[in-house]
């Protein structure tokens, strides 16, 4: 009988260098493409908001639906008393048009101070309080300090002022200057005057814990020394970022 001739080998496979995916690898690129849908949609936001008037915040949303309903209502900058924009800036963040986002001055004061004052420019707030959330975060931080140099590059500084008027709480639920100026003196935010301008200004940043129409000697003196600042961020041209 004729022998069966011997079955032929199969050659080994060569090796591609290709590993298989891991179980992370999936869930990973879908992460990445959430972050990256997420930046490019912040983008998109700074940029419209740069023309266009933010209808709401995360914070008013919130608060609107705790307390039913808020009282808002957007105003141009135009249509303010121009020693409201003073009064603010003075309080707040008085080298507002001297920086680029971040007070360097003021956050190492703060930081020799053991952090015990605050170092917020007037750009981080409307970062917080336009795009992000309240409370403390490393997470916001960390977007806020992003979106502080973006918003920076894309709008103006006139515009940073605007914006800032026209999201700020001054009340429970009163939120802006054209609410907070009816609110406590019945006048129009264009006929705001220099004692009324600073004593909105001194309910920042505690305006639930504050009262303008009623003000406490803390709320009186800190009004006079805005009013003062006020003046004299007029007279050094650290105004003129944000003026006519």
């Amino acid at each position: 009988m004729k022998k069966k001739p011997a079955a032929k080998k199969k050659a080994p496979k060569a090796k591609t260098g290709k590993t298989k995916p891991g179980k992370w690898f999936k869930p990973l690129r879908w992460l990445r493409r959430g972050v990256l849908a997420v930046v490019i949609l912040i983008a998109l936001f700074v940029t419209a908001y740069s023309v266009l008037n933010p209808p709401t915040t995360p914070y008013i949303i919130a608060e609107k639906m705790r307390l039913g309903d808020v009282d808002r209502q957007w105003v141009d900058l135009e249509e303010i008393a121009p020693v409201m924009a003073r009064s603010v800036v003075a309080a707040e963040d008085a080298n507002f048009c001297q920086h680029w986002g971040f007070d360097m001055g003021a956050i190492r004061a703060a930081i020799e101070d053991g952090g015990n004052r605050g170092a917020s420019t007037l750009t981080q707030q409307v970062v917080k309080n336009t795009f992000l959330w309240h409370g403390r975060s490393w997470l916001r931080k960390v977007m806020e300090a992003g979106l502080t140099p973006a918003v920076e590059l894309v709008w103006t500084k006139r515009r940073i002022v605007e914006v800032y008027l026209n999201i700020a709480e001054f009340d429970e639920g009163v939120f802006g200057v054209e609410a907070a100026a009816r609110h406590y003196f019945g006048v129009g935010p264009e006929e705001l005057t220099a004692v009324q301008a600073g004593r909105l200004a001194a309910l920042l940043p505690n305006p639930k814990e504050r009262s303008a129409a009623r003000p406490s000697p803390f709320v009186r003196k800190r009004a006079q020394s805005i009013i003062d600042g006020a003046a004299t961020i007029r007279a050094d041209g650290r105004s003129d970022c944000f003026e006519d």
